[in-house]
């Protein structure tokens, strides 16, 4: 007798009202950026990185600014729910944002960890860090007087910071800007 197939379990899986479990359109989208960024290397990644830390610098500098004598510190940035991790270096003449596999172990002075779309909330301002913090949503290691700049420098932001972040993107911007509302808008945010 042949051997059964194994089964694969996906996050967020809800009964579905027909019968067998089903995935749900919001756990779809949750888990659409891990599927899709796990088989790319990061190498191909890279240049999007050092544009978006490059491009917020050059048009925000009042962010990096902001840090002071934390600047120069390695802020480790962990989507949970993504096949990387990121290290934000955000000296304001030379921004550094790299990407590394979860297996490496990369030096940092403070790490900030979240699902993706928390972040990416976070970031945006229509999620409060504290509140994420407090709810356990987010955790926070290391220099957390650092993580705290960060936090003032991004809540000072004029704007959104995201908005940065997408026009980063250049001709881009524009499609990229409305595939994020898209995504946002499914999840309810």
């Amino acid at each position: 007798m042949p051997a059964a197939a194994p089964t694969l379990r996906c996050p967020n899986v809800s009964p579905s009202p027909r019968g067998p479990p089903g995935v749900s359109a919001q756990a779809l989208l949750e888990n659409v950026p891990s599927v899709l960024l796990a088989p790319v290397p990061l190498a191909l990644l890279q240049p999007i990185f050092t544009r978006i830390a490059t491009h917020v610098a050059h048009a925000r500098p009042e962010l990096f600014n902001r840090l002071g004598a934390h600047a120069g510190k390695r802020f480790l940035i962990d989507p949970t729910d993504l096949p990387f991790v990121l290290v934000l270096t955000p000296l304001p003449e030379r921004p550094l944002l790299t990407a590394h596999r979860r297996h490496e172990r990369v030096a940092h002075a403070a790490a900030i960890a979240g699902t993706f779309f928390n972040l990416l909330d976070m970031i945006d301002g229509s999620l409060d860090g504290d509140a994420l913090f407090f709810s356990r949503d987010l955790r926070v290691s290391g220099d957390t007087e650092a993580v705290v700049a960060l936090r003032n420098a991004l809540d000072d932001f004029e704007g959104s910071a995201l908005d940065s972040v997408v026009a980063s993107f250049g001709p881009l911007s524009r499609p990229a800007g409305l595939a994020l509302s898209v995504v946002r808008s499914v999840r309810g945010k």
